[in-house]
């Protein structure tokens, strides 16, 4: 893998040899792009049509089908990453290493992305999010703010594979979602609720309650859950 950067990007922050940046990416100030990352993947369909022409090398073929991808000041893109084109990354963003953001998903500010996490289509993500690694979000997606995502989650967004109408889940603000939960296409976690690891989702949880099993029921409420927290914290 060789690095290349094309002449339309333009990057401001540390960008090592390896990388590739394609299009007119922007890469904000403070930044450290690591080696073997990619910014400005082109989407399928743009790659098919450049395809066609085939007017120079790989880079060049790549570099003419790319829309760009954005990111913003003081964030680090680890290594192995891929960040496809039309992609909205805000300041202060931390990418883990293998991390791959496909085209139409915006980062807001502060989030925290883990190692070989998947967003797998347009997936939107709020302000100070913690996702952790392993995890798959798919197309049409909406994470709130503050929301945390444990590691081996998988999301959902077919009701009824393969192609019926997609429906991607909501997450609301400050909910936490436990270790290795499975949740259904269109169902929505209420804000502050907290989902139990292992559990799969079927059905909307309402806010500030916890809700755990196969399939989740609701347990107790977030104030019984910040009081066994309480106690394990002093033990």
């Amino acid at each position: 893998m060789s690095g290349f950067v094309s002449p339309r990007a333009k990057v401001k922050g540390l960008l090592s040899k390896n990388a590739q940046v394609y299009g007119p990416t922007e890469v904000g100030e403070g930044c450290f792009v690591d080696d073997f990352t990619t910014l400005g993947y082109p989407s399928r369909h743009r790659l098919l049509k450049a395809l066609e022409t085939r007017a120079g090398g790989e880079h060049e073929v790549i570099d003419e089908a790319s829309l760009g991808s954005f990111v913003g000041p003081r964030c680090i893109i680890r290594r192995g990453c891929v960040v496809y084109d039309e992609v909205v990354i805000e300041g202060d963003v931390e990418l883990g290493h293998n991390v791959l953001v496909r085209s139409g998903s915006v980062i807001q500010r502060g989030s925290r992305i883990g190692s070989s996490t998947l967003l797998d289509g347009a997936v939107q993500v709020g302000r100070d999010v913690n996702i952790q690694s392993n995890v798959y979000i798919p197309h049409l997606t909406k994470i709130s703010d503050r929301v945390f995502i444990a590691p081996n989650v998988v999301m959902t967004n077919d009701p009824y594979p393969v192609g019926s109408p997609l429906k991607g889940p909501t997450i609301g603000v400050g909910a936490v979602i436990g270790a290795g939960a499975v949740i259904l296409p269109g169902v929505e976690v209420g804000d502050g609720a907290v989902v139990g690891a292992g559990s799969i989702v079927t059905k909307n949880v309402p806010p500030r309650v916890v809700v755990y099993g196969v399939p989740a029921r609701q347990a107790y409420t977030v104030e019984e859950y910040e009081r066994k927290k309480q106690t394990y914290m002093k033990q």
